[in-house]
């Protein structure tokens, strides 16, 4: 997982309310074993609309989604974690998310922002025209404007994500300790090794 500082760039003013699982990615993307090209079906009913912000030349690729309240509720699949991050996206900015949807943002490395509709409201205004800037040391939102929104998250999360660690990265930061665990076991009880004989 690559750290997450900052993040600057255009944001997609979507603003949508209650945007569920099913609408980020459907359920027939769920087949995939991979999570490349799992972005070609990201909001896929929204983008058959030619005029979609997803795939328009001033919003494509923004590294920001601007989102309204609930974003990702509905089903518990990862793969909209997923979607979003095979199309870009490294941040959603809400007045509030699905727990579920959060926590697997989190895993995979996006950054899930709570503000108040208030300031939703001033950076979906400002994304019309003008970039977003996040500073996850500074947890802040801010732009060319001078706006700033200061947002709240969980210290560990922010950990991870600064570090870039996922699950796999937090257990090889205890590699030591793991290791002097086994160790000891080895050493206490040496039939539990691998290869013992079992006696009879």
């Amino acid at each position: 997982m690559e750290p997450v500082s900052t993040i600057d760039g255009r944001a997609i003013p979507f603003g949508r309310k209650n945007v569920d699982t099913d609408v980020i990615i459907p359920a027939h993307w769920l087949k995939g074993t991979t999570r490349d090209g799992m972005g070609q079906g990201a909001f896929e009913a929204l983008r058959k609309d030619p005029g979609n912000l997803f795939d328009s030349a001033e919003f494509k690729g923004s590294p920001i989604l601007i989102a309204g309240d609930n974003f990702g509720c509905g089903s518990s699949r990862e793969h909209a974690a997923w979607a979003l991050m095979d199309l870009g996206i490294k941040a959603v900015i809400a007045p509030s998310f699905s727990d579920i949807f959060s926590g697997n943002a989190f895993k995979n490395g996006i950054l899930t922002v709570v503000l108040p509709q208030e300031a939703i409201d001033r950076l979906m205004e400002v994304a019309q025209t003008d970039p977003v800037h996040i500073d996850l040391e500074a947890q802040s939102v801010t732009t060319p404007f001078q706006d700033r929104f200061a947002f709240e998250i969980d210290p560990f999360r922010k950990h991870c994500l600064m570090s870039g660690l996922d699950e796999v990265g937090l257990t090889l930061e205890r590699q030591d300790a793991i290791g002097a665990f086994e160790a000891r076991v080895r050493e206490a009880r040496p039939f539990l090794a691998k290869g013992t004989a079992v006696a009879a």
